[in-house]
């Protein structure tokens, strides 16, 4: 209403200003945002760039602690979804199943780990395979076996190189693949003094530690690189 005033009437800002009971500093602001919109706008695209898996949240906090800027999160949050930053998750169909078994959670590292398989292939199209071994109890990453085959014998060689410097562990969960309930592995882990756990058929849940590591290793590596 001052500005009007102002402008239509053409009495001075301190007239108007009383008028309406407003300050004159209030009355000259101008907002010096475009620019720092800018600047924003362009570290998020920059930051969602070279990290595809990164959300709002992540790029907020490496932009607040470890860049140091100071913008406010709502200003953040909706430059990003006007840029259309944000991540497309596709719905699942949830199905209706027998629910499982509670998945036990170890109190002390070498209790249980995890194996499990995943596949991918090289840039010539060849496949290739990789076997995950995660300690359930600090979800530590214990080793990735790469190859174009991954036999049994393969299994127990890399599991014996891990035993020699993490020790022995006294249960690995396992699915139901071929590899795991060969006769050799079964042997191996009689000998060893450990016990392989399988999981219920169709039951992905109860092997949910090395599952989620799975999918960490998918989109931090094999789905980013050739």
């Amino acid at each position: 209403m001052a500005v009007k005033a102002v402008v239509r009437r053409r009495v001075s800002i301190a007239l108007a200003c009383r008028t309406f009971q407003s300050s004159e500093c209030c009355f000259r602001y101008e907002r010096k945002l475009v620019d720092e919109n800018a600047e924003i706008a362009e570290w998020l695209v920059k930051l969602t760039s070279n990290r595809r898996t990164w959300g709002f949240g992540l790029c907020f906090l490496y932009l607040r602690y470890v860049k140091g800027f100071g913008w406010n999160h709502k200003r953040v949050y909706r430059i990003y979804c006007e840029l259309e930053l944000n991540l497309r998750i596709r719905p699942k169909k949830r199905l209706k199943r027998d629910k499982p078994d509670a998945l036990v959670v170890p109190d002390a590292p070498n209790h249980t780990w995890s194996m499990d398989f995943m596949a991918d292939q090289l840039a010539d199209g060849r496949p290739i395979r990789t076997l995950n071994v995660l300690d359930d109890f600090n979800r530590e990453g214990l080793g990735i076996e790469v190859d174009l085959s991954l036999p049994a014998e393969r299994v127990v060689r890399s599991l014996n190189r891990i035993i020699e410097w993490r020790g022995r562990p006294l249960t690995i969960r396992v699915d139901n693949g071929p590899e795991y309930i060969s006769g050799k592995l079964m042997a191996w882990a009689e000998k060893m003094g450990i016990h392989i756990q399988c999981i219920q058929p169709g039951k992905p849940q109860q092997n949910a530690y090395i599952e989620r590591y799975n999918r960490t290793v998918r989109h931090e590596w094999l789905a980013k690189h050739l």
